[in-house]
């Protein structure tokens, strides 16, 4: 390959001004932040909760160190797997009311490697046109027939079901919470079109888990629904929640099936232990100090209420 073309490509971007650097931060994530050397207010980061910097975040991940060590040296199905890492999935399954869970290193991981697992060339995937990137790449890599319905458009959706009737399973994917406008997907809606279809869902609430719903158990709970509605949940750690890493809920035969046929779960490494300490304890956080979210959406009606004022 001619190195001279990515060359002329990046300053093609620097040109249309769509060109990425990297800003040093020398301070934990928080909401204020030193960035190459200048204190700053810091409005950029998923940080909803505050749990980056959360003390007990902190300590649990130092006493995995202690107690577990640090890199696991393998993945998941060869000896990859401590108590921490089942510990963590059976607290996601009880956080978000599901039958199981299974952990990603990742929830691009999740989303990449869940579809093709899922689906094959009888089977359609139908798609919310403003879905996330690790969607559209998850479906790109399946062989399913592949259809897509106007941003939240239940009638383009109800058609695009019928255009699929003939496939053996239809999964319909969708954001719970849009990480570009920041809407929430009419998951009531979804599941309503879809029951009489017989057609599976698929939601990535990663912007949604421990933000909406009861106790920021997400998008489900928020409409009140259950995971009889909604077939799989993806989730993310690196978020609200602080930390880093993915997740998938749903029943028990969606782990067990996923354990053995997901390439990116299966072919990754696994979570160090400290990571999955602190993840346990930022599920724990949110299961017995409901003020985290509640303060949140305190926050967020006040803001509207002043930005109200003052465009008024």
């Amino acid at each position: 390959m001619d190195l001279s073309l990515l060359d002329r490509e990046i300053a093609d971007l620097r040109e249309k001004g769509r060109y990425r650097s990297l800003r040093r931060l020398s301070t934990p994530q928080d909401a204020r932040i030193v960035m190459e050397g200048k204190e700053v207010l810091n409005f950029s980061s998923n940080n909803y909760l505050g749990l980056a910097n959360h003390p007990a975040l902190v300590e649990a991940a130092i006493e995995a160190l202690r107690s577990h060590g640090f890199g696991m040296a393998s993945v998941r199905f060869i000896c990859g797997t401590q108590d921490l890492h089942k510990q963590l999935e059976a607290a996601i399954a009880g956080f978000l009311r599901t039958g199981d869970a299974i952990l990603y290193t990742s929830c691009f991981d999740a989303n990449t490697g869940l579809f093709e697992t899922l689906l094959d060339d009888q089977d359609a995937v139908i798609s919310d046109a403003l879905n996330h990137a690790s969607i559209i790449d998850g479906i790109r890599l399946c062989k399913a027939a592949r259809y897509r319905y106007a941003h939240s458009d239940m009638q383009d959706l109800e058609r695009q079901l019928q255009a699929a009737q003939s496939c053996r399973t239809r999964l319909i994917a969708t954001d719970g919470v849009f990480s570009m406008d920041g809407d929430i997907a009419p998951l009531d809606q979804i599941v309503k079109m879809c029951k009489p279809h017989g057609a599976m869902i698929y939601v990535d609430d990663a912007h949604g888990e421990a933000v909406l719903g009861k106790g920021g158990r997400g998008i489900v709970s928020h409409f009140n629904l259950t995971h009889n509605d909604v077939h799989v949940e993806m989730g993310t750690f690196s978020k609200a929640f602080g930390v880093v890493g993915g997740h998938v809920s749903g029943s028990e035969y969606l782990r067990k099936y996923a354990y053995n046929k997901s390439r990116t779960w299966l072919l990754s490494g696994s979570p160090p232990p400290p990571v999955a300490a602190a993840c346990i304890a930022a599920i724990d956080i949110l299961e017995t100090e409901p003020r985290h979210v509640e303060n949140l959406w305190k926050n967020l009606w006040k803001n509207m209420v002043l930005c109200f004022v003052f465009l008024t």
